[in-house]
């Protein structure tokens, strides 16, 4: 393998980039040998105080103002886009087009549309494309879904999924592009992406929705005065505007084999700051796991004495995937945090890349992320039609 260093930039400077430019510091870190070294190229962000702090804090080289500035740079290989929604499609194309490789965060696109054009640029594109679902790289969430695979369940007969957060709750929360777009870019699509795709993960594609339910809680919000990062507070106006999509979100799903699931999504869940939860019912078993205990999970099985039987805490260690080889510290729970993840999926997207010889497993595509945007769709279709079952297209 080459020894050629691998150039890597981010394109967005907020809460959520910052988690990328630390997963690449750390990629060689982390699992077996393989990676060249990994040359910290950018950051890029208009704002130009948060992406010269972020390149001083994880040590790219550099701080830049535009994404373009990235799309022609010729040194630079492979590029995380961690920006508002509605950019990724210009930014990606742009950046298939200059033969980088491109890693972007979820949900794919800010509308079915540029999904679309998106999944179809990458069947044309001779690079590497790929959707950040960090929760796939979740120790725990991993180990749940070996058990489904190996049939420790047995038969699955119920999921239920939830993401509950509450950076919401406050009316004074600045009117950021979160709170802008169609039905289903709000909690559904920045939140609910996330549990829709851990569901198929464990459980196979979502054929059908139904019972959709959309609701904003908070209409109106206050116009910020300057820039905002993540969920943060920010100085504000005293004009408003109105908030165009949900705040919550409920729906039941069909998945591909005949099993039925059921999923709840709020930004408006006071004193759930990041609450992702699951469960993953079968004829022979059962298991659950909750981000805020992100170092366990939830077992229980068929035991031979029934006296004895119930549900086991699971403690996370060298036994479960990503965990041997992903912390510098390898004893059971020690470890489980989100920056982890990150990491994790940095380092596949590299292992994609360069072709590792012991590679983690590939992030999701743009196709699987195309297929999370037509479920969301189709529960705000479902929502419009009085809850009416309906379709989801096969990515």
């Amino acid at each position: 393998m080459s020894r050629h260093a691998l150039s890597v930039a981010v394109i967005g400077a907020g809460m959520a980039g910052r988690s990328h430019a630390a997963g690449y510091r750390q990629v060689n870190t982390v699992f077996g040998a393989g990676l060249p070294p990994v040359r910290l190229a950018a950051i890029a962000d208009p704002n130009t105080a948060l992406a010269e702090d972020a390149a001083r804090r994880y040590g790219y080289e550099k701080a830049v103002y535009s994404w373009e500035e990235v799309a022609e740079d010729p040194t630079i290989d492979a590029v995380s886009i961690v920006v508002g929604n509605d950019l990724h499609r210009p930014i990606a194309e742009a950046l298939i087009a200059a033969g980088k490789h491109v890693l972007c965060e979820k949900p794919l696109a800010g509308s079915l549309e540029d999904a679309r054009a998106m999944a179809a640029a990458e069947q044309a594109a001779d690079v590497v494309t790929a959707v950040g679902y960090t929760f796939r790289r979740s120790p725990a969430i991993a180990a749940i879904r070996d058990h489904v695979r190996d049939g420790a369940l047995g038969e699955l007969t119920l999921f239920s999924g939830r993401y509950w957060c509450d950076y919401a709750c406050d009316p004074r929360g600045p009117l950021t592009w979160r709170f802008r777009g169609g039905p289903g870019s709000g909690a559904l699509g920045d939140v609910g992406a996330h549990v829709i795709d851990a569901a198929q993960l464990l459980c196979g594609p979502i054929v059908s929705v139904s019972g959709g339910i959309l609701a904003t809680q908070i209409d109106k919000r206050p116009l910020p005065l300057g820039a905002v990062v993540g969920h943060a507070m920010a100085p504000v106006s005293q004009e408003t505007g109105a908030v165009e999509n949900e705040d919550t979100a409920m729906f039941s799903a069909r998945f591909r084999s005949g099993l039925s699931g059921s999923f709840s999504v709020s930004r408006t869940a006071f004193g759930m700051p990041n609450g992702l939860a699951l469960d993953v019912y079968g004829l022979a078993g059962r298991a659950g796991f909750d981000q805020h205990r992100p170092a366990e999970y939830v077992f229980d099985d068929t035991q031979p004495d029934p006296r004895t039987r119930g549900a086991r805490q699971v403690i996370v260690g060298p036994q479960a995937p990503y965990f041997a080889g992903g912390y510098p510290m390898e004893a059971p729970g020690v470890g489980g945090g989100n920056a982890e993840m990150f990491v994790y999926q940095c380092r596949a997207f590299l292992d994609q890349i360069v072709g590792t010889p012991d590679p983690l497993p590939p992030n999701a595509t743009f196709a699987d992320g195309l297929h999370t945007m037509e479920v969301i769709q189709a529960v705000v279709r479902s929502a419009q039609s009085d809850g009416a079952a309906v379709p989801v297209p096969a990515s």
